[in-house]
């Protein structure tokens, strides 16, 4: 019942079943083995291939026929020439990869062994295993420091001379075997087929290189080093074989091509600087970086609540673990993937799923863990300036909605309720405003303001006036399909309710910077005159949001993507009891058709909910959610795991509590009568603690 800890009795019986650490560029799921111990490590750039130019050279030409077909009801006309002229050339980005596996081989005869326990402390951020084998308490902690930038692995047992291990790093097709090495007739559980060499440069080092597939990818490596105290360790081939020691330290580097140009030097020096401080040290300042960061903020729930408040704690602790100043944003996995071409690429979704991820940061006080999302803008804004002009013949900055390590902004699949959506920029530089909005940081809001000008710049030019409307053509709903009254089904249209929600929000934030920083910028009166022309939030005939600019009919009523709703959250042009009556509707409309099956759809519907002050009904669907869309582990399941739903679960929590401009206690359930909330910011920087009883707050303080 510890809402920091979570607890098992027995090892990983699978990788849902593992334990995330990380230190923002590394990750590893660690299983807890008693035979054989598994890290299965991730780099956050070990990415397939190199930049790729995928600009469609025919885009340009044909952009007036899909238009015209639009603009003449041939939908299906129009979407067949966007598959040809509008996709990508490969039409696929670039996906994250898997680094490698770290094997610790004990040298045990047997399975047989009592009293386990496998614990992940959010609070610490470490991982703690304890068991009893042939009457010795064995005990391993494990680290991810962001200081020192390595994971660590300490072996300890209650008596001497007790520590005796192999270790082998590998990488390749899985096939996880933790059975005793003694039982085992084929010993090497990982295969070798995606890595160029492993080798022992020294008596207590072991080094892993490869290359990513494809042109222009990227060279990787991963380095460990074995510390022990008393005992012998010994380098037989590409194995480090420790015998009898009392205690060892494991440390384990790894770096690629994109951080680093001579990466065994690197990773030298980062294994001599770690060893030279000893364990105690690094642990030591570990735990003090962690917790700067961990402790900024707290959760207190009736005793009962103990569940939501260890989710609560567990969307921190991946915070933290997974998105650190330096490294890349948090992708659909973060920095926990096991595999080489894993689902959807593991990429950045930048049409809901890269921002949820980023949705608690700045009320849990972590501007720094928000910044790896910036730099990614950055470097995706010279690659979206190419894709408008190259591609659509307009100024500004475009992406669509998917980019990699290398942001591309050029579309991403041949999918037709996805592909075609010109908004991922768009989205993404509200981060910058929100950031701004919590930080009060004029430099920030400097360095990015050309990112958000060009952005809105490219809506600009991409736009054009139908019924007195700024719409756009072609656009999508993410990700759904309408009827028309013929019966034809169609994705691409023109004009959608979430186009004018997002476009809205990012004008109105361009203009609010322009008034702060008072850069001047010529193109800023073009915003302002678009701006009255978008199409207000718009409720049908049947009483629901409108989620295109005409009324259609959804061929999937229950659809995973709510985008219609933007504007309620986390957008905020949706208000007013009429709007909020016909988004009640339209939410429940998507539920009773059996929306609300994914992970991270369920945790937007909690933060649609709490947005409208309804508690009841959001805290359902955080039951819902921890029901049917988690792992063992606590991950997000979508399914698979989709880390996500962590991360919107967490904001419609505080949501519940702290509005959005830092109103108190808007949403409380029946459930949560009494309870408090310390260190969360409010816009304009400052901090609140409220207590509450009752329902009613009794302590409150700004500061």
């Amino acid at each position: 019942m510890n809402s920091s800890v979570l607890s098992f009795n027995k090892p990983a019986s699978d990788w849902n079943e593992a334990f995330p650490i990380g230190n923002g560029k590394m990750g590893a799921m660690i299983f807890g083995g008693v035979s054989t111990e598994l890290l299965q490590l991730n780099e956050d750039s070990v990415w397939y291939g190199g930049p790729k130019d995928r600009i469609n050279p025919s885009a340009k030409e044909k952009l007036p026929l899909i238009r015209k077909a639009i603009d003449e009801g041939r939908i299906s006309d129009a979407q067949d020439l966007c598959a040809l002229a509008l996709s990508g050339m490969p039409d696929t980005q670039s996906h994250y990869e898997t680094l490698c596996n770290l094997y610790i081989l004990f040298d045990n005869k047997d399975e047989d062994y009592s009293d386990y326990i496998r614990e992940l402390d959010m609070e610490r951020s470490e991982v703690r295993i304890s068991y009893q084998k042939d009457g010795v308490t064995f005990k391993r902690n494990m680290i991810a420091s962001f200081p020192d930038k390595v994971i660590a692995v300490k072996l300890s047992a209650d008596n001497d001379g007790q520590i005796s291990f192999r270790t082998q790093l590998a990488r390749g097709n899985i096939t996880w075997d933790f059975r005793s090495f003694r039982n085992q007739v084929y010993r090497n559980p990982g295969y070798n087929n995606c890595v160029d060499s492993i080798v022992n440069p020294t008596s207590d080092m072991t080094i892993l290189t490869g290359k990513c597939g494809g042109k222009g990818s990227l060279e990787f490596a991963c380095e460990i080093k074995v510390i022990t105290k008393g005992g012998s360790i010994e380098s037989i081939g590409n194995t480090l074989v420790v015998d009898k020691a009392d205690e060892a330290l494991i440390l384990i580097a790894a770096t690629s091509e994109f951080y680093e140009k001579d990466l065994k030097e690197y990773l030298d020096k980062t294994l001599n600087l770690a060893s030279q401080k000893g364990s105690d040290r690094l642990w030591e300042d570990h735990f003090k970086d962690y917790t700067s960061l961990y402790d900024r903020t707290s959760l207190t729930l009736p005793s009962e609540e103990w569940d939501v408040v260890r989710m609560f704690n567990i969307g921190k602790y991946l915070t933290i673990s997974g998105s650190r100043e330096g490294g890349q944003p948090l992708n659909l996995q973060g920095i926990w993937n096991k595999d080489f071409d894993p689902m959807w690429g593991s990429k950045f979704t930048i049409n809901i799923n890269a921002e949820m991820n980023y949705w608690p940061c700045e009320t849990l006080d972590l501007p720094e863990c928000h910044l790896p999302l910036f730099d990614l803008l950055e470097r995706m804004k010279p690659r979206g300036e190419e894709v408008a002009q190259k591609m659509y013949g307009m100024r500004g900055f475009v992406a669509h909605h998917n980019t990699d390590i290398w942001a591309d902004c050029a579309p991403q699949d041949t999918c037709l309720s996805s592909t075609y959506w010109v908004l991922g920029a768009a989205w993404l530089c509200l981060h910058v405003w929100e950031h701004y909005k919590y930080t009060g940081d004029s430099a920030f809001l400097r360095k990015h303001f050309d990112t958000m000008l060009q952005a809105a710049i490219f809506i600009v030019d991409y736009s054009m006036i139908d019924n007195g409307y700024l719409v756009l053509s072609p656009t999508i709903s993410p990700e759904n399909e309408y009827e028309l009254p013929n019966g034809e089904k169609g994705c691409v249209c023109k004009g959608a309710s979430m186009d004018d929600q997002i476009i809205r929000e990012l004008f109105e934030a361009v203009l609010s910077a322009e008034d702060i920083l008072k850069t001047g910028s010529p193109e800023i009166e073009e915003i302002r005159r678009n701006l009255s022309l978008i199409k207000p939030v718009t409720v049908g005939p049947d009483g629901r949001i409108m989620e295109w600019h005409e009324d259609l009919k959804e061929t999937d009523p229950g659809h995973r993507h709510i985008s219609h709703l933007f504007g309620l959250f986390p957008g905020t042009s949706i208000k007013g009891e009429e709007l909020f009556n016909a988004a009640s509707k339209t939410l429940e409309t998507r539920l009773a058709s059996g929306g609300g099956h994914t992970g991270w759809s369920r945790a937007w519907i909690i933060n649609l909910y709490a947005a409208m002050g309804n508690g009841d009904e959001a805290y359902k669907h955080i039951r819902l959610l921890m029901e049917k869309s988690l792992l063992p582990n606590l991950f997000d399941n979508h399914p698979p795991f989709q880390i996500d739903g962590n991360f919107g679960l967490v904001s419609g929590i505080i949501r519940m509590i702290l509005g959005r401009e830092g109103e108190d206690l808007p949403a409380l359930p029946k459930e949560w009568s009494c309870g408090s909330v310390r260190g969360f910011k409010i816009p304009g920087g400052k901090k609140i603690d409220i207590k509450w009883e009752d329902y009613k707050v009794t302590d409150k303080r700004i500061y």
